[in-house]
């Protein structure tokens, strides 16, 4: 999901924060001391003190029978115990689930109070994280597993602040917001409300592992479900070290169970515990498998192979070249917003923007982690992948295409350079072709492709055919150009205007795809009403009958 676009108060808390991300310094280690809910030191997790990960169920922290190890993705050092879960422990968690009823811990009508308690909860969070060292806390600790630059991992902290201190003091209850519709006679009248769904689960993946599953987790609890939360086990140390900070701040303990767990165990614990919701965030074809498993009672926030069509009015090219680059390569492309294709206008093909997009991506380096380790795809996955499309006519490789160098990154694990390949859209759309090319790659890869202006229609054919419809950007300030891709195009989160991007979208807009009924969004009201809460009617219908009424003829 997300991000780049980085304000110049984060980008002011980020100089002030950075302390060398390598730095295992004394003001470091003192101010993980005085964090009142932490259980781990950022800078001292190592195979020589590996931290350790529990799972939450009734309330309780528990273990497991069986502990999971997670290697450092920068040395490949096992540094992380996991208590996962298996099959044979799953009873409590489908018990707690359980004892949640259909209408929700809080709705309406019952347990009112409790929308107050989440704006006092979000209230003191986002306070929390406001605070210099617990997000320099939550920073570092993503970038130990989750690598990418500070500024990027600080974004994810700052996004997740700013959402918590946007459903303050009673922006909760005004979620629940109703409405009333005079019916047909004197005490009659219909009521629309917000309704939660009770017991719900949550799935969300490795690359936001703050953001994602708290965003989601939060806007499931402010409606008033009760959650269970699967983070990926790579990088669900974040979210066990925030739920620790939420109950510090009067999160109650039994709102929300968290669990560790491999994908079977967790499939069959939503078969078994039946949550009247899922919300799946992550790869496509679990998704599908899920939406079939569960009958349909699922939001996705799937992958995207996200698009961006630069328009025929050439401007601001250093500009345009530094969005591309961030789009495509911040977090080692590890984003399901990021920039998978590039259309160019014939007008852009003639400047220096693969140039500068070339000295862009060549500059990031492992140092600073503004390129790092691919979670999901090996290096030899990738250049094998690279290599089926230089192998169709007329491409060619822009840059990168080769393994980085001088790393300990783990084999398990990818590591290559920023890479572009440039494919004639004629090529591209070839039926035995378009599948190859339009493949997603979850790491720092990007088609490019050109197109003149009388192929516009071809281009929008490109979009037509993706199955996925997550980001998208129209680059350009001509209306007439704008009106036309967007009024031929679905993407559900899209940028248009000489700034749009793929990446970045902060809190306060929605974030997720469209084009199909299970899209679910993150981030603001909408989104969390969509995904979290379900339309009910209750129409009062209370009298008084009239005087004269008497029993009618049958009808």
């Amino acid at each position: 999901m997300y991000r780049f676009g980085v304000c110049r108060e984060m980008q002011a808390r980020a100089h002030k924060l950075a302390l060398n991300w390598f730095n295992s310094s004394f003001i470091v280690s003192r101010s993980v001391y005085s964090l009142p809910f932490a259980t781990v030191e950022v800078e001292k997790i190592s195979g020589s003190q590996p931290a350790e990960v529990r799972n939450l169920v009734q309330g309780r922290w528990t273990e497991s029978s069986n502990w999971s190890t997670v290697v450092d993705p920068l040395n490949g050092e096992p540094f992380i115990k996991v208590a996962e879960v298996n099959e044979t422990e799953l009873q409590p968690f489908v018990e707690s689930l359980s004892k949640c009823p259909k209408h929700g811990l809080h709705n309406p009508f019952k347990a009112p109070e409790r929308y107050l308690l989440f704006g006092d909860v979000s209230a003191r969070a986002g306070h929390m994280l406001s605070q210099p060292e617990v997000s320099n806390f939550f920073t570092r600790l993503i970038q130990r597993v989750s690598p990418k630059s500070y500024q990027q991992a600080l974004a994810e902290v700052y996004v997740s602040q700013k959402f918590l201190e946007n459903f303050c003091g009673d922006q909760v209850r005004f979620l629940a917001r109703s409405f009333a519709v005079p019916g047909n006679h004197l005490g009659q009248q219909s009521h629309g409300l917000r309704w939660p769904y009770g017991p719900v689960a949550i799935v969300t993946p490795f690359n936001f592992p703050l953001e994602i599953p708290i965003l989601q987790m939060m806007g499931a609890l402010y409606m008033g479900n009760k959650p269970i939360l699967k983070v990926d086990s790579k990088v669900s140390i974040v979210m066990e070290q925030m739920l620790r900070l939420l109950h510090n701040c009067g999160l109650p303990r039994e709102d929300v169970d968290f669990i560790n767990s491999d994908g079977k165990t967790m499939n069959k614990l939503l078969l078994e515990a039946k949550p009247q919701m899922t919300l799946f965030t992550g790869s496509s074809r679990v998704a599908d498998k899920l939406a079939v498993d569960l009958k349909g009672r699922i939001k996705l926030e799937d992958a995207g192979f996200d698009w961006k069509i630069l328009g025929p009015d050439v401007q601001q090219v250093d500009y345009v070249a530094w969005v591309c680059d961030q789009d495509a390569y911040a977090c080692s492309g590890q984003k399901c917003s990021a920039q998978s294709i590039l259309f160019m206008h014939e007008n852009w093909a003639t400047t220096s923007l693969i140039s500068k997009l070339k000295d862009l991506a060549e500059r990031r380096k492992l140092e600073d982690l503004t390129i790092g380790p691919v979670l999901t795809c090996t290096t030899e996955k990738m250049l094998e992948h690279i290599n089926k499309v230089l192998e169709l006519p007329g491409s060619k490789l822009l840059f990168g295409g080769e393994p980085l160098k001088n790393h300990s990154i783990p084999n398990i694990y990818g590591a290559i350079k920023p890479t572009a390949v440039y494919v004639p859209l004629d090529e591209m759309l070839k039926d035995n072709n378009y599948e190859l090319v339009r493949k997603e790659i979850f790491g720092p890869f990007q088609i490019v492709t050109d197109y003149k202006q009388e192929q516009l229609p071809k281009v929008l054919d490109a979009l037509e055919r993706m199955h996925a419809h997550l980001t998208a950007a129209v680059v350009s300030n001509d209306p007439q150009f704008l009106q036309d891709v967007l009024g031929k195009s679905v993407n559900g989160t899209t940028y248009a205007g000489i700034r749009a991007r793929t990446t970045g979208a902060p809190q306060n807009h929605w974030f997720g795809p469209a084009g199909d009924p299970r899209g679910a969004g993150i981030g603001t009201p909408e989104a969390i009403k969509l995904v979290w809460s379900c339309h009910r009617e209750i129409i009062y219908d209370v009298g008084p009958l009239p005087q004269d009424w008497e029993i009618p003829p049958s009808t």
